[in-house]
């Protein structure tokens, strides 16, 4: 057997819990999802500054992924481990008998061939089934989407059921990648996809906000007519005023037991003072304002200040810093029969802050671009979202 053979083909899901960007992420197993890989990427993971490591999430080696298509047109991705794959994900070839697979053979995302443009449908049941299967007991709400997901939603009849159950941001995204893929792809393409640790996984209830950092969003490599777009999108947006938007949330909400979902267009159009109600909505818990985790959550930003300071020619454009906590308190660790749940270096694992996306970011030795575009210093345009961001969360726990 070759070093690819004899594993088992892992069958990849939609991560539930993306609630931001563009590219499709996706579930390799409990802690560890795929993305499509891009060089600029890989090479920053590559590259790592040790110093950045307890914020961004761990990098985990570069898996294939090809689309294949059952006789009634279903189409469905499948990952084939072992190559290029660092050895610690040598048990991630266990999934031969896994459940959720055969679970997933039971409920694919189906591109009916007969449909006109192929769009993937899901049922609503397959849905909630879906996401019950993942969280136990969650539902989710969705509010203020902007875009049609309508169509994916038909119950057998046809009928549209109650617009809730779901974040349906990553099935939006997935669905435009399905599509994207079975046209431009064959079957037996080989697509590279890059493997990450899954940073919400050890959440019962993730709280998510994803906000889009920095003044400037385009990329050097941008053409003009994109460099217009995102110069557009961040005037228009908080990304001028205070270098950081929102661009995508959950939260879940104990006194109904949903999660409260925002996509990106709803963050675009905030203000700086919509801005600062977001934010204070993210600590809402439908209860009571989690004033407990303003600390936490400002020592850690602070900590990630202070390290991109240090990092000379780096620019992230584009990139997302994601804040997450556990909707559901941990109550029972004050309890000393149960340990408190795992700290992540020297923070209670209450909060966590990481960066993600670093797709168009550029630095100096970058192995896929080795003539960027020489940036000095550390990136203003990040560091002054960071202060403003810390400066919002502080009046916020003064009760300003």
């Amino acid at each position: 057997l070759g070093p690819g053979e004899g594993r088992a083909a892992v069958l990849l899901q939609p991560f539930v819990h993306q609630v931001g960007g563009h590219t499709s992420m996706l579930t390799y197993d409990e802690h560890t999802i795929c993305k499509p890989l891009v060089s600029q990427e890989l090479s920053f993971y590559e590259s790592l500054p040790l110093a950045m490591r307890q914020f961004t999430p761990q990098y985990k080696g570069i898996v294939s992924v090809h689309l294949k298509k059952d006789s009634l047109g279903n189409l469905t991705l499948i990952a084939s481990p072992g190559l290029g794959q660092p050895d610690s994900c040598g048990r991630l070839d266990s999934a031969g008998g896994d459940p959720a697979v055969t679970l997933w053979h039971k409920r694919k995302w189906t591109a009916s061939a007969s449909s006109e443009h192929g769009l993937v449908k899901w049922s609503h049941t397959q849905v909630t089934k879906t996401f019950k299967d993942s969280c136990p007991g969650k539902k989710l709400l969705r509010t203020d989407l902007q875009y049609h997901t309508d169509s994916l939603l038909e119950d057998a009849n046809g009928k549209q059921p109650e617009r809730k159950s779901y974040n349906p941001w990553g099935l939006h995204c997935h669905r435009q990648h399905l599509n994207r893929m079975s046209s431009k792809h064959n079957e037996n393409k080989l697509q590279q996809f890059l493997l990450l640790e899954n940073v919400v996984s050890k959440y019962s209830y993730p709280c998510i906000l994803d906000l889009k950092m920095g003044t400037r969003q385009h990329g050097d490599d941008a053409s003009e007519e994109k460099k217009a777009r995102h110069i557009k999108k961040c005037e228009q947006s908080t990304s001028a005023s205070l270098g950081v938007r929102i661009c995508g949330m959950q939260v879940y909400q104990a006194d109904t037991g949903h999660f409260l979902c925002k996509d990106k267009y709803y963050g675009r159009k905030l203000s700086p003072e919509g801005f600062r109600q977001t934010l204070r909505q993210f600590l809402c818990n439908g209860n009571q304002l989690r004033t407990d985790l303003l600390e936490p959550i400002v020592l850690r930003l602070k900590a990630l200040l202070s390290v991109i300071r240090k990092q000379s020619s780096y620019r992230f454009y584009s990139s997302s810093l994601l804040i997450i906590y556990d909707g559901q308190e941990h109550k029972e660790s004050a309890d000393h029969h149960v340990p408190f749940p795992k700290t992540h270096g020297t923070n209670p694992s209450r909060v966590d802050v990481r960066m993600i996306d670093f797709a168009h970011t550029t630095f100096k030795g970058s192995k896929s671009n080795p003539n960027p575009t020489l940036h000095d210093g550390p990136d203003q345009g990040y560091i002054f979202g960071l202060e403003n961001l810390i400066k919002i969360l502080q009046n916020l726990s003064e009760g300003k």
